[in-house]
């Protein structure tokens, strides 16, 4: 796929990590020397004391960059990516976390695949997002995008949630449990994983149903198509919350809707040419590690 010159690079980094400024600015000068304008993002440059570069909001940042630079952990990229999503920016990232399902390029790799990337040999793959609305007495009262997962979820200390799910106006059922978990083939790998659900392949056109900890057992996983319509009511519940990935509306009520769809925005992930989804999975999910006795497999 032939793509646009890469030519100003914003940057974004995991301003918490040890050590990170050091990182940003070793990355930023050698995206000088190879012939980039570099711009930093600004909790980053704020956060880091770094004004060495120009600074922009994620918006000035979809205006006016090429693509984006994520130094960080999953968690990171999330951050970012939602405020850029609607921009088309392609992000890059660089992994400093501890999975890296979205920053997959190791940092100790980082210059030789970016040397590749911006030159031009990549991978160019794009990854849905959800949209979802809090509807409370036919007004909308909450809106948030979600590149991971939409949850709903019981306050602590409380009883179970009473849902009842709807899709596409078809009546799906009630339910009583922990919560429930509305996840992008991108989420399937997180919070959606560890209650039970299954893995969807990042170019599968579905959403993934989790119910968290149910009351009947019956209460399985699903996969709905992409373009569904999704209604979830608060039927009963004490005290409740909706999750868009790190973005958390409180205080539901019963009668409150949250209305969920595929958003007409997507994430541009920018991967070395070598790079393929499998080998991920292998890599975070130790399933390319196999018991030995003696340095034999058993």
């Amino acid at each position: 796929m032939t793509t646009a010159p890469l030519t100003t690079i914003a940057l974004v980094g995991k301003y918490s990590a040890a050590g990170i400024a050091k990182d940003l600015l070793s990355l930023a000068q050698f995206l000088v020397d190879a012939g980039h304008t570099v711009v930093l993002e600004h909790e980053t440059a704020t956060n880091l004391a770094i004004s060495d570069y120009a600074i922009m909001s994620p918006a000035q940042i979809g205006q006016h960059a090429d693509a984006a630079i994520v130094l960080g952990g999953d968690g990171t990229m999330l951050g970012i990516a939602r405020q850029l999503a609607p921009y088309n920016i392609p992000l890059i990232g660089i992994n400093q976390g501890r999975l890296g399902f979205m920053t997959d390029i190791p940092f100790e790799h980082m210059f030789s695949a970016l040397s590749e990337i911006l030159a031009g040999n990549h991978q160019h793959e794009q990854r849905t997002l959800l949209e979802g609305v809090v509807i409370r007495d036919g007004e909308q009262i909450f809106n948030g995008l979600a590149f991971n997962d939409i949850v709903v979820a019981r306050g602590n200390g409380s009883g179970m949630v009473e849902l009842k799910v709807t899709v596409d106006n078809h009546f799906m059922y009630n339910q009583r449990s922990d919560g429930f978990i509305v996840s992008t083939p991108t989420g399937s790998s997180a919070y959606a994983l560890s209650a039970g659900g299954p893995l969807l392949h990042p170019n599968l056109a579905g959403i993934v149903f989790v119910p968290i900890a149910p009351h009947a057992l019956s209460n399985r996983p699903i996969v709905v198509s992409d373009s569904s319509q999704i209604i979830i009511e608060i039927s009963a519940v004490r005290e409740a919350s909706v999750n868009f990935d790190m973005q958390t509306f409180a205080h539901l009520m019963v009668g409150d809707q949250i209305h969920i769809q595929r958003s007409r925005h997507v994430i541009c992930f920018l991967h070395p040419k070598d790079w393929n989804y499998y080998h991920t999975l292998r890599e975070k999910m130790h399933w390319n590690e196999y018991p030995t006795v003696n340095g034999h497999l058993n």
